[in-house]
């Protein structure tokens, strides 16, 4: 069934449940493989299954708290609009000026870090394009200026430019190596250690200034005596706690801003048109969480279903940090949705389904077909109905709009998920531990990475009949940026689920297949890392704004991950870094 019209079970389907998420005596259980799978889950239901539990901390975001952050919403909107309008047009302005080149790209750089480089994508666009037309020239012209061609280097690359590795050239001596009198210019040494981070596979003079940069800087912070300007040390240590590559766009605007408030060579009308448009954003912000509050207390899955995670405004922030700008709404309020769905799937495979209650589920997931949940117990009736219900929805809209069925793509994605989900709990029940690439074929699709890129895609203000078919098959930048979000979790969770009881992670299974202590396997994680950054920055040259949207979504679900798992599981056990960040985003504006 593909029915684009969404099915509702009676109302008092809803209310039925009470016994849900109980602990339960456990029965001895009859011999189960010689039934059906309609009949097991019969006597798995007859013989009340113990139920794990995964203990999860509960919410800390009420709906009473998140309504009352819009009662001032739109306050003085008027006046705020007409002074952004005023600052952009004086920006747009500023950009027309001839400036030298270097001027130029620090231009652009402080536009795109402050995080107000959407407002000008085209111009920014035309400028260097207009840069790489005369590339050969440049590059003679700022052969003596690391800073000027790292900084060159990283927005080509960063905006889709092909620009090759070479451009480095005149910075290494005759033995191939970085010169040793780059040390002192501080600097080009942080811009180059910012271009490498952009390297893609095989780019050897890349790897080296990453090795030669993280090195000269580490040993400028260790000396006791510098004469680093304060707001240049802090840019070192910033950096080196993590290069710009892998930062979460938005938490990285919010930082520059503040940062530049203590720089005096910033232009003071810049930094007053970002902080306006960060607080302008974030009351758009607040306002979408509201009103995806307002649904989620509705819908009421978690009181229905206890037994899962309620992250509602950790969701939201994700889809922040997948596209925060105004136009992508639709996506974030399709995406919270899919979000919170595929939280409570996977806490429904990985602890709380029986198998056979699991095998039942994926085949009702693939079978799309409402008439499927006849055989479910109660409570994955719910679960089925939330995601056909709102995929449905989300659905209909394109298909009102623009006359396409997206139906087929993301019953594909759910369906991947769940028979993904499905091999890992059947792993987890036999005892298994898979070797690594066996874990890894499977698990870059069990992150669920590929259910976000599917809504970016289908979602897609862009999307035409063309794109939609050309969807048949997952793009190939979806392995790297999905992989990376998998290997990121695995380095956070990856204890605390074996704990718990859940399948080895890849942790595990390195530590297994190479017969190698915990802390060799995670330096063999943090390698695959890098390799998958490579492997990922090769896909980002765009042919079309469509494209460009959809890899940008791809580049920042990594660098999500990298935030929220940066310091332990700051999705499962989010009071600490994730909440004190949804603070800084959603919450507290910029004075």
């Amino acid at each position: 069934m593909s029915s684009l019209h969404p099915v509702r079970a009676p109302s008092s389907f809803f209310s039925s449940l009470n016994l849900l998420g109980r602990r339960t005596t456990a029965i001895k259980q009859p011999d189960h493989h010689r039934l059906s799978p309609h009949m097991r889950c019969i006597v798995a239901k007859q013989s009340q299954p113990l139920r794990r539990s995964a203990n999860y901390q509960p919410n800390l975001w009420s709906d009473d708290y998140i309504q009352s952050l819009t009662k001032n919403y739109l306050v003085k909107e008027e006046d705020r609009s007409r002074r952004r309008d005023a600052l952009k047009e004086n920006i747009r302005e500023l950009m027309c000026q001839k400036k030298e080149i270097k001027r130029q790209l620090e231009l652009i750089d402080h536009l795109q870090q402050l995080g107000v480089g959407y407002h000008f994508k085209d111009d920014i666009k035309d400028a260097l394009k207009s840069i790489y037309a005369s590339l050969a020239d440049i590059t003679i012209l700022l052969e003596d200026n690391l800073h000027a061609t790292s900084l060159l280097f990283r927005l080509l690359r960063e905006n889709g430019f092909t620009i090759p590795q070479d451009i480095f050239n005149s910075f290494r001596d005759e033995q191939g190596c970085f010169k040793s009198s780059l040390k002192d210019q501080t600097s080009g040494l942080l811009s180059l250690y910012e271009a490498s981070y952009l390297a893609k596979e095989g780019e050897i003079v890349l790897n080296e200034a990453m090795d030669f940069t993280t090195k000269h800087l580490q040993n400028l912070m260790e000396m006791e005596e510098s004469d680093l300007p304060p707001h240049l040390r802090e840019q070192v240590a910033h950096a080196l706690d993590l290069p710009l590559n892998w930062r979460m766009l938005r938490l990285q605007t919010r930082w520059s801003i503040e940062a530049c408030q203590k720089n005096s060579t910033v232009n003071p009308l810049l930094l007053e048109f970002a902080k306006l448009d960060f607080n302008m954003l974030q009351d758009i912000h607040k306002k979408e969480l509201s009103d995806l509050s307002r649904w989620w207390t509705n819908l009421s899955l978690p009181q229905k279903l206890p037994f899962f995670r309620d992250r509602l405004t950790e969701n939201y922030f994700w889809t922040v940090g997948s596209a925060y700008e105004a136009e992508h709404w639709s996506f974030r309020d399709i995406q919270t949705k899919a979000n919170c769905f595929i939280t409570m799937i996977d806490d429904v495979y990985d602890v709380h389904g029986t198998l056979d209650e699991l095998d039942l589920f994926t085949d009702a997931i693939d079978r799309w077909d409402v008439n499927a949940i006849d055989e479910l117990p109660e409570y994955m009736k719910i679960c089925f109905l939330a995601i056909f219900n709102t995929t449905n929805d989300a659905a209909y809209g394109v298909m009102m709009e623009k006359g396409l069925n997206i139906i087929p793509h993301l019953k594909r994605a759910w369906t991947d998920l769940c028979k993904s989900y499905l091999v890992e709990a059947k792993w987890y029940h036999q005892g298994y531990t898979p070797k690594l690439d066996e874990y890894l074929d499977n698990a870059w699709i069990s992150i669920s990475g590929h259910v976000v890129l599917s809504l970016a895609y289908c979602m897609s203000t862009e999307l035409t009949k063309e794109a939609s078919e050309n969807f048949r098959k997952y793009p190939e930048i979806l392995r790297p940026s999905c992989m990376l979000l998998r290997l990121y979790d695995d380095l956070a969770t990856s204890s605390a689920e074996i704990e718990r009881g859940d399948v080895p992670k890849s942790i595990q299974c390195c530590m297994r297949e190479r017969n190698v202590s915990e802390a060799a396997a995670r330096q063999h994680i943090k390698a695959l890392i890098k390799e998958n950054w490579r492997a990922l920055n090769g896909h980002r040259a765009a042919a079309t704004p469509f494209e460009e949207q959809f890899k940008m979504v791809a580049i920042n679900i990594p660098r999500m991950a990298q935030f929220i798992y940066q310091h332990g599981d700051g999705y499962g056990e989010a009071d600490g870094e994730t909440k004190n960040q949804i603070i800084l985003l959603l919450i507290k504006p910029i004075d």
